[in-house]
């Protein structure tokens, strides 16, 4: 039977008969999912009714403390459903005893700095009424504040990229011991940026993995992806959002056949435009993404850059004048661009096709959020119109390929 919790915080002023949503067909109703009134608290806040499919499907069984394999992209509602899990295992199964500092009772690792902070704000959100606390550590940042923030006061969750991780592990700053619940997000990206390794010292730090609850998050499952999860889970349950599923259906996708010489002045012209308020641009690889940066600038675009190579604090800098409206536009790389999650993006602009069809989804679910409508162009010439067919395969459908309309390719 499950136990019953005092209210916490500003909880107890809020009545859980607040957040009755009618019953929908085929809806999962966070309000059927028996949380904590806490928990309730923090999701009406953030005016969450419905559960997304993945987390209709995965969190009654996460619930319940079983492990989990999530096959879902990012935009999917992923990151909500191991975050309630967490909150809601902590509020059931309060810890007796004393604790100390250092010891998270939960751990999320994910590959990118963006991605961790990220999570992490969501974290906060959705803890807002239960008096979880949240504690962020990533590299590029000033070690001695991270553990002055660890050491401050007993942490219940840590969000952390695995390099960093390691640095704290090493120092014997951190301890995993007690790590209750732990979540590899984004595994497939860890796999491809070479942490698997790092992951593997940090999963043995934990407890058993049959003294744990383990949720794997990736958007694609190859055989080593497959492998690791049979390491690291017991007994999961597997959830498989297929990407022709995620919603993508509000994002209108255009596919603009151009020469390699034409693509700057029709990106140019574009973001000249009055529909254009709130752009992210992606291309391949930083030196791309650095050229194009420089040259936007020269043109007199208000624009900021995202890609490994600038620091982190300036790339959270260059976030919050995006999410602000200080910059209209950003240059982005892919693993940059993974950590972006802005509403009312109005474009994304493919300024290469992705060489990963995957990075395709991804790239294009920054806009078209939260049931807004957005638009996505892809360019496409000689050098990389190759690429569409297998992107059409993983979307399950076809782009219709155009031209550009005359006005865009005007010098």
């Amino acid at each position: 039977m499950k136990k019953k919790h005092a209210k916490r915080g500003e909880a107890k002023t809020w009545s859980l008969d607040q957040f009755e949503v009618p019953e929908q067909e085929g809806e999962t109703r966070f309000h059927d999912l028996d949380l904590e009134d806490s928990i309730m608290h923090g999701i009406a806040d953030l005016g969450f009714r419905y559960c997304s499919p993945i987390q209709a499907g995965i969190l009654p069984h996460t619930l319940q403390g079983h492990d989990a394999i999530g096959k879902a992209q990012t935009g999917t509602g992923k990151t909500a459903a191991f975050l309630i899990t967490i909150l809601s295992d902590m509020l059931r199964n309060p810890v007796v005893g004393e604790r100390f500092v250092g010891e998270p009772r939960a751990l999320v690792i994910a590959p990118t700095r963006e991605l961790v902070m990220q999570i992490a704000a969501d974290a906060e959100d959705l803890a807002k009424y239960t008096g979880v606390r949240v504690c962020t550590l990533i590299g590029g940042m000033d070690y001695r504040k991270q553990l002055s923030q660890l050491q401050h006061r007993v942490v219940d969750l840590v969000v952390a990229t695995p390099g960093r991780l390691l640095d704290f592990m090493g120092r014997r700053d951190l301890f995993l011991d007690r790590v209750e619940v732990l979540v590899l997000d984004e595994g497939d990206r860890m796999l491809d940026m070479g942490f698997i390794p790092q992951v593997k010292r940090i999963v043995r730090a934990t407890p058993a993995k049959s003294h744990r609850q383990t949720l794997l998050f990736s958007a694609t499952f190859n055989q080593d992806i497959i492998n690791l999860s049979a390491q690291w889970t017991f007994e999961p349950v597997k959830i498989d959002i297929e990407p022709e599923q995620v919603a993508v259906n509000t994002v209108d996708q255009r596919v603009y056949l151009v020469s390699s010489d034409q693509r700057y002045r029709v990106l140019n012209n574009l973001l000249r435009t009055p529909e254009a308020s709130s752009v992210i641009v992606f291309a391949n690889r930083r030196d791309q993404v650095r050229r194009l940066y420089e040259r936007l600038r020269k043109s007199g675009v208000r624009c900021g850059v995202l890609s490994g190579e600038v620091p982190q604090n300036k790339r959270t800098r260059t976030l919050e004048q995006f999410k602000g409206g200080d910059i209209k536009v950003l240059v982005a790389t892919d693993v940059a661009g993974r950590g972006i999650h802005v509403e009312g993006v109005s474009h994304v602009i493919n300024y290469n096709l992705p060489e990963d069809p995957e990075d395709y989804v991804h790239r294009i679910g920054r806009t078209g959020r939260a049931g807004a409508t957005g638009i996505s162009i892809s360019f496409a010439s000689e050098d990389d119109a190759f690429l569409l067919p297998e992107i059409e395969n993983l979307l399950g459908k076809r782009l219709s390929c155009e031209h550009p309309p005359a006005e865009l390719l005007k010098h």
